[in-house]
């Protein structure tokens, strides 16, 4: 059974408040990515990964976590955990991937910086600056700490002189440039998907691609974003044969994410669908989202396999 909804979602909002994302990372964890890229410390358009890719396999062990916790006697203690987490941030101990496992979603902030070096776009990164959106905050409904937060990252955008910002999922995409304009007053900041830049570029593949590929819209990229054409014609122009599962575009069938931090049986029941959907178009699939990769690649096994799209795309134009 799951853990108690509201004490979940109250760990959550506090680690938020307290220390500035929902699952705090090190710096040196959350930065891990930038070593060796030689990128700008600040100016005026900035590389914004917003830590969502960083925070995924912590994020994976947590569901697991609160699977085995609520399966237990100890899921009645959950309201305790939340007053100790509130001292000692408990949610480090509960979710420990390895390095290899970060590794995996750093490589995606990596090939986005080869990526917009090779269209010729200028840009510097924000290192331990780089704050979480507060999308979970916001999905989940926990507003007051949310405008908090959000007050916090524009004032980091204000002290190191930030006018664009390029993103690199969708979540934080569209809390940058969807949510943060009605809750904040002052607030001009350009913010565009590095999908949405490499497309305007009109970059020409440095190596071809082949074979078919079932593509998974994300639904906050296709439904709130409207960012549907370009990973289509980024993939098409390398060479790469999209076929549209069930369900696509704006009516994309959701991969069971946010909700695996809270209702985890239903997210998986969500992303096996989805996976059915995909595997009936292509024995290979692409994702956009760090969210839908992990739940749709664990639904999936081995019965497909799954990319991130800034997978194809470096192979293809940052070879």
């Amino acid at each position: 059974m799951p853990l108690p909804t509201g004490d979940v979602i109250g760990i959550l909002a506090d680690n938020l408040r307290l220390r500035r994302s929902v699952l705090p990372l090190s710096a040196k964890v959350a930065t891990k990515w930038t070593e060796g890229l030689g990128l700008r410390h600040g100016g005026d358009t900035m590389l914004y990964t917003g830590m969502m890719y960083q925070l995924i396999p912590y994020i994976e062990g947590l569901v697991k976590a609160e699977i085995k916790f609520g399966d237990s006697w100890l899921a009645k203690y959950t309201g305790l955990g939340r007053k100790v987490n509130r001292v000692v941030n408990i949610s480090a101990f509960m979710a420990r991937p390895s390095a290899a496992e970060r590794a995996v979603y750093d490589q995606v902030p990596i090939n986005v910086v080869h990526l917009l070096r090779k269209a010729g776009v200028e840009f510097g990164a924000l290192f331990e600056d780089d704050l979480y959106s507060g999308a979970l905050a916001y999905d989940l409904g926990a507003d007051e700490v949310l405008l908090e937060h959000a007050r916090r990252v524009h004032a980091v955008f204000r002290k190191r002189g930030v006018k664009t910002v390029i993103t690199i999922d969708p979540h934080t995409t569209t809390m940058l440039r969807s949510v943060y304009p009605k809750i904040l007053e002052g607030y001009d900041i350009e913010v565009r998907s590095y999908l949405e830049v490499l497309a305007e570029k009109g970059m020409a593949p440095s190596m071809m691609l082949s074979g078919d590929v079932a593509i998974h819209d994300s639904c906050v990229f296709a439904r709130y974003e409207g960012i549907v054409d370009e990973p289509r014609e980024l993939l098409a122009a390398a060479g790469v044969t999209i076929r549209d599962p069930e369900n696509t575009g704006r009516q994309t069938w959701c991969c069971g994410g946010p909700v695996e931090s809270l209702y985890p049986a239903k997210a998986a029941a969500n992303a096996e669908k989805r996976v059915a959907q995909l595997r009936a178009a292509a024995p290979d699939a692409v994702t956009m989202c760090p969210m839908c990769f992990v739940n749709l690649s664990s639904a999936a096994g081995d019965t497909m396999r799954f990319k991130d799209i800034s997978q194809y795309l470096r192979e293809a134009y940052a070879s």
